[in-house]
C-alpha cells in the first residue's frame, strides 16, 4: 500500500468524495488541506468537523495559491481536468489524480468497475448483490453515492469492491486496474463537459487501459460503439446480448438467460428477472458475464435476479391513487434512459420532462414517444421545456402542456390528466440542476408529494 504518511495534499471539491478523500488521507498520516470555491459556513457541518482532525482550511481561496509545497493533489469529479488551476499544479510537477484514483490505489482484493451512459447504478448494486450472495465481503461504492476512499482502507485481500465510474471520473484517472470492468452502452450525453462525443467515449474507455490478459473486459455486443472500444483491450473479452448468442458471456437463448464460459450453462427465464424491462434485461446479462468472470456459480446468479427489485429512482413504483400509478424515474437524465423507461410502459402514460440543458437533441425522444403509442400526454418543466416542445411539434405530436418551473402545478396537471388504469412517469430526459440538487432530490420531492396526495 503506497504511503501517505507525512505528504503535503491538497484535496480540492468538497463534496461528499472531497470529504470522504480527506478523511482517509488524515487516518493515513498525509498533511491535508482542502479548496473549495465556497466557504465552510457554505458547505455546512460535514466540512466544519475536518477542521478537528487537523486538516487546513483553504476555502473560497484561489487553489494556485495553495499549490507551493505541495506534492499531491486529489481533484473531486465535479472537477473537470481542463481547469487551469489543475493544469497549473501539473506544470509545477505536482501529481494530479481524482478521488477515484486515490481509493483504487489503497483498495485491496478484487476490484470490479462499471461504466457505460445509463444502467451503471442497476448494474453495479446487482453485481455487488451477487458477489455478497456468493460470500464475498463487497463494497459497493463510486458514483453510486459512497466514495471509494470511504471504504478503501477497511478492504483485505478476500474482499470484493464493486465500482460504478464516470466518465468525469474517468478524467483523471492514472493507474486505475479494475480485474473486472464493463461498459454497458455508450449515447450522446455530457457532451458540455468533455466538449464531444469522441472524448466521452475516450473517456470511458479508460477503465480498460491497465488492464492485463489475466483481467476481463464486459461488452455490450447489442451497442455498436461499446462493441469497437473491444478492439486494442488485452484482457479477456466477456459479452453480453439480449438480441445475438455469444461465445463467451451472457445472452438470452429460448427464453432464457445462459452464461457461455468454459461451457454453457442455464441462468434463469427472463421472465424470472425481477427488475422489469428490456433495458433491465440488458443489465441483467452485464452483470451475470461479469459475476461469471469472477467464478460465481449460476445458482447464486439465480437466486439474486429472481430477488433484486432495483434501486431508488429508477422506474421506482411510488403509489396507486384513483386507479393511477406514480412512477419515480428520476435518475433518467438524458434521452437514452428515458426511452427505455418508455418502453417499459404497458398502460397510457403521462410523462413529466424537462430539466437543465445538456446541449443535446430531443427529437430522438420525441420520436420514441411517438412509437411507443403508451405516453398519452408530456408536461414539460424546466430549463429545456421548450426544446422539448420544439421536438414534440416536429414530430407532429401536440399533446404536452407547459408547467414552467412550478413542481405543485405540474404534479396537478398530471393527476388530472392520467386516465384511470394509467400512469404518471417521472423520467425527464434532462439533468436536475435548474430546479433541484440532483436528481436523487428530485425524486424524493417527487414521491414526497405524490404520498401527500389525498
Amino acid at each position: 500500500m503506497e504511503s501517505f504518511e507525512g505528504k503535503k495534499v491538497l484535496v480540492c471539491g468538497m463534496a461528499r468524495s472531497g470529504i470522504a478523500a480527506a478523511q482517509m488521507l488524515c487516518r493515513l498520516g498525509a498533511e491535508v488541506t482542502i479548496n473549495d470555491i465556497k466557504t465552510a459556513e457554505a458547505l455546512g457541518k460535514d466540512v466544519v468537523e475536518l477542521f478537528k482532525l487537523g486538516i487546513h482550511n483553504g476555502l473560497a481561496t484561489d487553489p494556485v495559491q495553495l499549490l507551493p509545497g505541495m506534492e499531491l493533489m486529489v481533484i473531486s469529479p465535479g472537477i473537470a481536468y481542463a481547469k487551469p488551476f489543475v493544469q497549473k499544479a501539473l506544470e509545477m510537477g505536482i501529481e494530479v489524480i481524482g478521488e477515484l484514483e486515490l481509493g483504487a490505489r489503497l483498495t485491496r482484493g478484487d476490484l470490479m468497475a462499471i461504466t457505460g451512459t445509463n444502467g451503471k447504478t442497476t448494474t453495479t448494486t446487482l453485481v455487488g448483490e451477487i458477489m455478497k450472495a456468493a460470500g464475498r465481503r463487497t463494497y459497493v461504492v463510486g458514483n453510486i453515492g459512497i466514495p471509494i476512499t470511504a471504504e478503501a482502507d477497511k478492504t483485505t485481500d478476500d474482499d470484493v469492491t464493486v465500482a460504478e465510474v464516470s466518465s468525469y471520473q474517468c478524467e483523471s484517472i492514472v493507474d486505475f486496474h479494475p480485474h473486472v470492468a464493463a461498459c454497458l452502452n455508450i449515447t450522446e450525453d455530457h457532451i458540455v463537459r468533455h466538449g464531444s462525443m469522441e472524448v466521452y467515449i475516450a473517456m470511458k474507455h479508460r477503465i480498460f487501459e491497465k488492464q492485463t490478459e489475466q483481467d476481463v473486459a464486459v461488452f455490450n455486443a447489442d451497442d455498436a460503439v461499446c462493441a469497437s472500444m473491444a478492439e486494442n483491450v488485452k484482457a479477456k473479452i466477456y459479452w453480453f446480448s439480449r438480441k445475438q448468442q455469444v461465445k463467451q458471456g451472457a445472452c438470452v437463448k429460448d427464453g432464457k438467460i445462459v452464461l457461455h464460459t468454459d461451457r454453457e450453462q442455464v441462468v434463469c427465464r427472463t421472465d424470472e428477472v425481477r427488475i422489469p424491462g428490456p433495458h433491465n434485461l440488458e443489465n441483467a446479462l452485464a452483470a451475470v458475464a461479469m459475476t461469471g468472470g469472477m467464478g460465481v456459480t449460476v445458482s447464486v446468479m439465480r437466486e439474486v435476479l429472481q430477488s433484486f427489485a432495483g434501486v431508488e429512482h429508477r422506474i421506482e413504483t411510488v403509489r396507486e391513487l384513483d386507479g393511477v400509478t406514480y412512477i419515480n424515474d428520476s435518475k433518467g437524465t438524458n434521452v437514452d434512459s428515458t426511452q427505455k423507461a418508455i418502453a417499459t410502459m404497458t398502460r397510457p402514460t403521462v410523462l413529466i420532462l424537462g430539466g437543465s440543458d445538456k446541449k443535446v437533441s430531443f427529437a430522438p425522444l420525441a420520436d420514441s414517444i411517438v412509437e411507443s403509442g403508451k405516453i398519452v400526454h408530456c408536461v414539460l418543466i424546466g430549463d429545456t421545456a421548450e426544446q422539448i416542445r420544439n421536438a414534440l411539434e416536429a414530430a407532429d405530436y401536440h399533446a404536452y402542456t407547459m408547467a414552467g418551473y412550478d413542481f405543485d402545478h405540474c404534479l396537478s396537471l398530471c393527476r388530472r390528466l392520467a386516465p384511470v388504469g394509467g400512469c404518471v412517469l417521472l423520467s425527464p430526459a434532462c439533468a436536475s440542476f435548474d430546479m433541484f440538487r440532483d436528481f436523487e432530490h428530485r425524486g424524493e420531492v417527487f414521491k414526497e408529494k405524490v404520498n401527500q396526495m389525498v
